[in-house]
């Protein structure tokens, strides 16, 4: 299974992605979730994949093939893309190709089909924009309002993005509580495991510096583990019990 987030922040973007695949009890796999496209200076592209494998590894392979070919009005062509949104409808049209060559035997599996997508980005001087893609290809988009999306084992994780997550928070602050929900998760979640892959995008740089992948023994996330449950331990001690 999988769990993804991406954040939407005036002062940029957070991506977080798992890297378990599970195919039974015995069958635990480590695949990278977390994919990126650039022309540093001119734009950025980052993607979180959930769902059937080979439907996510195609739709990848699709938007890295097109990616750059050099033909400036190809409408596959995520460099063509002159808006977030163009390159959001790029990426939704990959998602329809791949259906339409596996889609018919997948078939026969009701749901194997399935898979999900965030993508976020820049382009040139419009502002960071953030997408959350489905399986037939449509899309919303990330406002002031719901500034985060999660794809995947994603209720674990969820009640600290609800009350903690603004679009104005520092980049540090959003990444923090990302992880701390990818905490939440890993504890209650078997088929969500490390390693943890973070990418954080500072608005107007149009180039990727702050990449990790966060293992067992990071330093940062056992401290992070550590003293949050302390923290939950300390605030539950210090409220008045219930009168019975």
């Amino acid at each position: 299974m999988t769990y993804c987030v991406g954040m939407l922040l005036d002062q940029g973007l957070v991506m977080a992605a798992d890297t378990r695949t599970n195919a039974g009890l015995d069958s635990v796999g480590k695949f990278k979730k977390l994919h990126c496209w650039s022309k540093p200076g001119k734009c950025v592209f980052t993607l979180l994949t959930a769902g059937n494998l080979a439907v996510t590894q195609a739709v990848v392979s699709l938007l890295t093939e097109h990616a750059g070919v050099g033909k400036a009005k190809d409408a596959d062509d995520l460099f063509a893309a002159k808006t977030m949104f163009q390159a959001a409808r790029i990426v939704g049209r990959a998602i329809r190709q791949v259906r339409k060559i596996d889609g018919e035997a997948l078939g026969a599996r009701g749901d194997a089909f399935s898979a999900s997508f965030i993508f976020g980005g820049q382009i040139g001087k419009e502002q960071p924009r953030l997408f959350q893609i489905y399986t037939e290809g449509n899309f919303i988009e990330a406002t002031p309002d719901t500034p985060f999306f999660q794809i995947g084992e994603h209720k674990y994780g969820k009640p600290i993005l609800d009350r903690v997550a603004r679009n104005d928070m520092k980049l540090g602050d959003a990444a923090k509580m990302v992880l701390l929900s990818f905490d939440s998760t890993l504890r209650s979640n078997l088929s969500v495991g490390l390693p943890i892959d973070m990418l954080t995008y500072e608005t107007g740089s149009l180039k990727f510096e702050h990449t990790k992948r966060i293992g067992l023994d990071d330093p940062y996330f056992k401290m992070l583990s550590s003293e949050w449950s302390k923290a939950l331990r300390n605030a539950f001690a210090q409220i008045e019990a219930f009168d019975i």
